[in-house]
């Protein structure tokens, strides 16, 4: 029974009525928190000329990301668990889905290229001013969001296209690939073929090109002769590979995979992961405990 829809109904968290006032409270703090630390970052290395170097271009390009992401699919959710507003256009639905595939896709090429940076960095010091120059920094950076934007250009095209039947329930606080494919009366066989193709050649190249980076980093620090260097770089790249491999297991678990094996409450679980957690993780990971960093916020502070 095919039918021209006009709205989804985001049903992810209407299974928990009773704690509704309770998870829009944490929601609303975990986002608040995001936004603070990722702005943070961002403000503290265009600010400071210390900073103005690869490794922070490149983390302040993470920043934008990480409050981009959250911003795309949680005011909607807070909407949803405060006004039990949960009806969203297909207009709408399809650009949520174009702007969170094509963060969720830029970071994860993203990630990969700042590796490759601290291995370049670590592995190759002496060579690293001229291998990693201020212009290759720009195209990478650039290559980056432009893939992420063909990514989920070709992935929405497929999703938009299809045919939908009545009662469109999508079981999940937002629109994603995965249960809007669900819903489809289309065949999807063949585009999903596609999807899984695409996102596991370019995720999962991105994952070996990260994973390869961190491996030959800590080869490298085994070699350092201070233990205390070897210490502190063993738990800056532990605390790195702990988010990446968090961000890209559940990205992949979430996009490479057939839409019959799609569960629900499993998959909402994975989305608030890499959609919401991550997020607020970064900014403490990679930049707030950075004494540079630190130092270039106490400057900000005192000008204030």
């Amino acid at each position: 029974n095919l039918s021209t829809v006009s709205e989804f109904i985001l049903v992810g968290l209407s299974d928990a009525p009773k704690v509704r006032f309770l998870l829009f409270v944490l929601f609303l703090l975990i986002y608040l928190a995001t936004l603070a630390g990722n702005l943070t970052i961002l403000v503290a290395i265009s600010t400071d000329a210390r900073l103005h170097n690869p490794m922070y271009f490149f983390l302040g390009n993470l920043s934008l990301l990480d409050i981009l992401c959250p911003t795309i699919t949680v005011p909607k959710m807070l909407e949803a668990l405060l006004l039990e507003d949960k009806a969203i256009s297909f207009t709408g639905c399809m650009v949520q889905l174009f702007s969170l595939i094509e963060v969720v896709g830029t970071e994860i090429f993203l990630l990969a290229v700042m590796a490759y940076d601290r291995y370049v960095a670590v592995c190759h010091p002496l060579h690293y001013p001229g291998v990693v120059g201020r212009k290759l920094c720009a195209r990478l950076a650039a290559g980056t969001w432009l893939l992420g934007f063909l990514n989920s250009l070709l992935h929405t095209s497929m999703i938009s296209t299809l045919s939908f039947c009545d009662g469109q329930r999508v079981d999940q606080y937002y629109c994603d690939i995965p249960p809007v494919l669900a819903l489809s009366c289309s065949p999807t066989s063949s585009r999903e073929l596609v999807i899984l193709t695409v996102a596991g050649v370019l995720g999962s190249g991105a994952f070996v090109v990260t994973l390869i980076s961190y491996v030959c980093i800590l080869w490298a620090v085994l070699g350092m002769k201070s233990s205390e260097s070897r210490h502190k770089a063993f738990s800056t790249c532990g605390s790195h590979l702990t988010v990446v491999c968090l961000f890209y297991g559940t990205t992949i678990c979430t996009y490479v995979r057939p839409s019959s094996t799609y569960a629900p409450r499993r998959d909402r679980i994975v989305a608030m992961l890499y959609g919401i957690l991550t997020p607020l993780l970064n900014p403490i990971i990679y930049s707030l405990r950075n004494k540079e960093v630190q130092s270039a916020l106490q400057r900000v502070a005192s000008q204030l």
